[in-house]
């Protein structure tokens, strides 16, 4: 189930506009109408981008009065980090012998 996960959280944060949501989710919790205002973007537009993150399981939903509140869920990025950490591995040592190489071969 964790894969078929990650392919989905990595299939949402795919589209720019949603990274920019979840960086804005990531400060605090925001209702529809101020991520409309910040990423300038019509209502349902953002509704439509929140509702591929929620269900993607990177956004989680409260009620508040009148509003609901989204805020960033951080299990799947956390799971995708981890299946990211040996390609990191992979470029720091390949750039770790970039640099030794130019450093032995100015």
């Amino acid at each position: 189930m964790g894969y078929i996960l990650s392919v989905t959280a990595f299939a949402a944060i795919a589209e720019p506009s949603r990274r920019l949501i979840l960086d804005l989710l990531r400060e605090r919790e925001r209702c529809v109408g101020e991520l409309v205002q910040r990423l300038r973007m019509s209502q349902p537009g953002v509704s439509k981008h929140l509702r591929v993150l929620r269900e993607a399981g990177l956004v989680k939903v409260r009620p508040d009065g009148r509003h609901r509140l989204y805020g960033l869920e951080a299990a799947p990025l956390a799971e995708m980090d981890t299946w990211l950490a040996p390609y990191r591995e992979h470029w720091t040592r390949r750039l770790d012998a970039l640099e030794r190489h130019l450093e032995e071969n100015p």
